[in-house]
């Protein structure tokens, strides 16, 4: 136990320094590539003063990020409400399956980048753009895993809800969703990841407000430090993203409580 406790810890750091030492390595090999060094006096900078807001999209690191969260979750719960419901209609029903299945294998692999210019067309406005594209790039883990987990439903348990003479509300609620809502968070935990990485490359073209506009903005400032630094904010927000997510997810599956 100890020994893995030590690993835990000390593994983790070792691949760090590899990975500063690598660093170090290409910045001296490259002209203007920032070291770690650098960045991380500019981390400091940027991290001192971030709700400053000086208007016009000169805004703290924290202001940029909290814009784009909110894109994400306003993108990300439209997917849920459209997603859940279509996922079970298609699960439960194999004429649904088929009506939606090839729309949905056509649909899936689309990149966000080839819906930005028809949102921007149709929306006009920069933030439901973002929430657009958000919805439909990240809905499909949603309805894919809601379907696939109310087909895990077992035979059984739905024979037992004719037997009881169950509504279709009725056999939804008590006998699908349970089985099925660790399938669902599953679904939700893959759209948010994929939200959040649809945001960073929307706000790049849309411009506004966002952490992706703000890494943009110091592309074209020639500050690579901060381009670092934002890279480095956006993959510890994921991560933050993906362990409440998963934290949600362990809660509500029943396979983790000691539930049958």
């Amino acid at each position: 136990m100890l020994y893995k406790s030590i690993n835990a810890v000390a593994l983790p750091i070792l691949l760090f320094g590899v990975i500063i030492a690598i660093w170090s390595t290409i910045s001296n090999q490259i002209p203007g590539f920032p070291p770690p060094m650098e960045v991380w006096n500019e981390l400091l900078v940027v991290l001192s003063d971030p709700l400053y807001d000086n208007g016009a999209g000169d805004q703290g690191i924290a202001l940029q990020l909290m814009s784009s969260l909110k894109r994400v979750f306003g993108g990300f719960a439209l997917a849920i409400a459209v997603g859940i419901p279509v996922g079970l209609l298609i699960g439960m029903s194999k004429a649904a399956q088929t009506a939606f299945n090839p729309y949905i294998q056509i649909l899936k692999p689309v990149s966000p980048l080839a819906w930005l210019p028809l949102a921007l067309f149709v929306f006009k406005d920069v933030d439901m753009t973002a929430i657009f594209v958000i919805f439909i790039t990240s809905i499909w883990p949603i309805i894919i895993n809601t379907a696939l987990g109310v087909r895990s439903v077992s035979e059984d348990y739905l024979n037992v809800a004719k037997v009881l003479q169950l509504t279709a509300f009725e056999k939804v609620f008590q006998i699908i969703l349970p089985v099925a809502v660790p399938f669902i968070f599953t679904g939700m935990r893959l759209s948010l990841g994929i939200a959040w990485l649809v945001i960073v490359a929307a706000e790049m073209l849309t411009g506004g407000l966002g952490i992706g506009f703000w890494i943009w903005d110091e592309y074209n400032n020639l500050n690579y430090s901060h381009i670092i630094i934002g890279i480095i904010l956006i993959g510890v927000v994921g991560y933050i993203l993906d362990t409440i997510m998963g934290f949600i997810a362990d809660h509500f599956d029943y396979r983790k409580r000691g539930r049958v």
